[in-house]
């Protein structure tokens, strides 16, 4: 009893000390804040404010396309990075499993160790076990990491951690690869979206802007032209 009110005691001291630093903290920022930060009141600063429209008033407000148009692309970006997490789950159990022992000695022969049987279950394995032969890719590896006569002096159990440490290196640079095409397919996808200017908030008004600088120029470039035709049609 008295372990459990210490062990208690302690995770509420821990919680209370983090809390007062959190306080600390925040009131430390904003006294140092006083200091150096801009004084500009004015009374649109204390106004409502929601996505740059009214707040208030009537509900039959015409919102601006635009903003459903990077809100859905918001949307959509931000839903991707949801597919992160398995693959971040399947790495980091391949990594693990590769820098520790997998496969133990047991009266049988070797056997995986209950960490790893535990973590390859997790991964979906349904039937895992201890690998009894290495695929021509390891031996080859086994033979050129130690040598073609220490390889033959490899006990089973040795044989059989090397094999199924190397295939979880395998799975770990197979994820690798595979978030790399997927972030490279995600790139592609705001690349295209960046280029056709619908991250441009303001597109409808740039261009319009830009036609009304242009269009008095390609006009006074006509009327000269067409003086210079009309001289040179007089003069000859």
């Amino acid at each position: 009893m008295s372990e459990a009110m210490g062990s208690s005691i302690g995770i509420v001291g821990y919680l209370a000390l983090f809390s007062a630093v959190g306080v600390v903290f925040l009131f430390v920022n904003l006294f140092l804040g006083s200091f150096v930060r801009a004084r500009d009141p004015h009374p649109e600063k204390v106004e409502i404010y929601e996505c740059g429209e009214p707040a208030i008033g009537s509900s039959y407000v015409q919102f601006d396309l635009r903003f459903y148009v990077v809100a859905l692309l918001f949307i959509i970006f931000d839903v991707e990075v949801a597919f992160f997490f398995p693959w971040a789950t399947v790495f980091g159990k391949a990594t693990n499993l590769a820098d520790g022992p997998i496969v133990v000695s047991a009266e049988g022969g070797p056997a995986l160790a209950p960490d790893a049987l535990a973590t390859l279950r997790e991964l979906g394995v349904r039937e895992p076990r201890a690998p009894e032969s290495a695929p021509a890719s390891i031996a080859e590896e086994v033979r050129s990491r130690f040598g073609a006569g220490q390889a033959e002096q490899l006990t089973d159990v040795e044989a059989s951690d090397f094999t199924a440490r190397e295939s979880m290196r395998s799975l770990a640079w197979l994820a690798v690869a595979d978030i790399l095409v997927f972030f490279g397919v995600l790139m592609v996808g705001f690349f295209y979206v960046w280029r056709r200017g619908d991250l441009d908030w303001v597109r409808a008004v740039a261009k319009t802007r830009a036609a009304i600088s242009v269009g008095p120029t390609q006009s006074a470039g006509n009327s000269a032209g067409n003086s210079a035709d009309r001289e040179a049609a007089l003069s000859a």
